[in-house]
């Protein structure tokens, strides 16, 4: 005899889908180009506060959105080679000079990327904060 869990739980009262957080912002996804050459086979994205600490660059000069991206998308993919296969999720640091005006000093910050499954069990990371789920 086959049992689901909605059998044991009932239905569930509500589901928030990547897609959704894609569409609401909480979720920026990577163009799946630039991912491809970083060398990531699955879609990815970053949540909207790994993005704003680590990405985002509202003050023009040799800074900017890609090149920080490119860093941040380095990292995670060296972080994910250097973990055990058995392992979903892996920290790791990027240094980054703050997005605030006149920072100019790099300053470390710790990222963590995620492997799981999308909204139909397909492969995808996701790049956060270490106190984000």
């Amino acid at each position: 005899m086959s049992h689901d869990l909605t059998d044991l739980f009932g239905p569930a009262i509500h589901t928030y889908t990547r897609a959704q957080a894609i569409e609401d912002g909480a979720l920026r996804e990577v163009p799946a180009d630039l991912a491809r050459e970083a060398g990531f086979r699955y879609p990815l994205a970053l949540t909207s506060a790994a993005w704003a600490d680590a990405v985002a660059w509202d003050h023009g000069g040799v800074q900017g959105e890609t090149g920080r991206l490119w860093d941040v998308l380095t990292m995670a993919r060296h972080a994910l080679a250097n973990t055990p296969p058995w392992e979903d999720r892996a920290l790791f640091d990027v240094l980054r000079v703050p997005n605030a005006p006149r920072a100019q000093s790099p300053r470390r910050t710790t990222l963590r990327v995620h492997f799981g499954p999308g909204d139909n069990a397909e492969p995808v990371l996701t790049i956060l904060m270490p106190n984000e789920d």
